[in-house]
């Protein structure tokens, strides 16, 4: 979302792609650029996944670079925390996704 020739990032738009799904889909909205933590927190508070990266957003805050992925993803996670959300485990998030557990 955010992205030229994309999903407006608003949350109606986000609202009206999650309802298009079927019930009980997992999903993620994502933005890009400025829009990359608004919709962290627009898609926890929809009952969606989170996911933010360099790839998509390379500020921590307006002006600020971020330092690393990982400083992208700490933010993120206090964001959802805030929110009162929980953070799954590498565990946790293979087996949400029916992944194969990691080999030793």
């Amino acid at each position: 979302m955010g992205v030229k020739y994309g999903f407006q990032c608003s949350p109606e738009t986000l609202l009206y792609a999650r309802n298009q799904l079927p019930s009980g889909a997992r999903f993620t909205g994502f933005g890009i650029g400025r829009w990359a933590f608004p919709m962290v927190a627009q898609s926890f508070l929809m009952g969606g996944h989170v996911r933010v990266g360099m790839e998509d957003a390379v500020f921590i805050e307006k002006g600020v670079l971020a330092p690393s992925n990982a400083a992208l993803v700490e933010k993120a996670r206090r964001i959802v925390e805030h929110l009162g959300g929980q953070i799954a485990s590498p565990a946790e998030a293979r087996a949400l996704l029916g992944l194969p557990p990691r080999a030793a």
